[in-house]
């Protein structure tokens, strides 16, 4: 699966000195990370999995092997996710409330060109198989959603932004569709409309490929 790539405006370096003079109180507070001493990260818990962040030494780790698509296919969208989230992020509750992502500012870049999100190839994979779709949500830190479709999921790519997934099972009538969601407060969570859609893009790609 080709991804387009993704770049700041402002210089990459800049952004983490951004966040590394930030008091580990306040990015631990608004981002639900952990701040380990032994360790000196953040402990961030994304997918499921406890990533390292280290903004002062502009690195992330993951010890588990599970992490490797994000140090590895996934590391520049997951770099910049991670970086804007410590520095924007808000320490308010999800309001269980869906958006779709033509609801977002800025999200005219869901629906065409280079940065449509690949659901079709979530649909390829599992429109016959709603055990596989949950089996590898949950594998990937997912909770299981009920009332929408024939299978719901809901993904962390970051602590206080899930992302719904709903599969809907291809039949005699309809071909297998996969619609995906926001909570009502991204963009209070991510200020910038480019790390929305990777976010989202990372949710497809794990579950598409999986």
């Amino acid at each position: 699966m080709d991804i387009v790539p993704i770049k700041i405006d402002v210089g990459e370096g800049k952004a983490w000195d951004e966040v590394c003079g930030l008091s580990r109180e306040d990015v631990s507070g608004r981002t639900a990370a952990v701040y380990d001493e032994k360790a000196g990260a953040y402990i961030l818990r994304c997918f499921g999995i406890d990533f390292h962040v280290d903004p002062c030494e502009m690195r992330i780790a993951c010890p588990s092997d599970k992490g490797a698509i994000f140090m590895d296919k996934l590391k520049t969208f997951f770099r910049l996710t991670v970086l804007c989230y410590m520095a924007s992020a808000k320490d308010i509750p999800a309001t269980g409330r869906l958006i779709r992502p033509v609801d977002v500012k800025g999200g005219h870049r869901f629906s065409a060109g280079t940065h449509v999100l690949p659901l079709d190839a979530i649909a390829a994979r599992y429109g016959k198989d709603k055990e596989g779709f949950i089996e590898r949500g949950k594998a990937m830190g997912a909770e299981v959603v009920t009332g929408y479709g024939d299978a719901g999921l809901r993904l962390y790519p970051l602590p206080r932004v899930p992302i719904t997934l709903v599969l809907w099972l291809e039949d005699e009538e309809f071909p297998a569709k996969v619609d995906l969601f926001f909570d009502s407060t991204c963009e209070y969570q991510l200020s910038r409309s480019d790390t929305i859609w990777a976010s989202a893009l990372m949710c497809t790609v794990i579950m598409a490929e999986g």
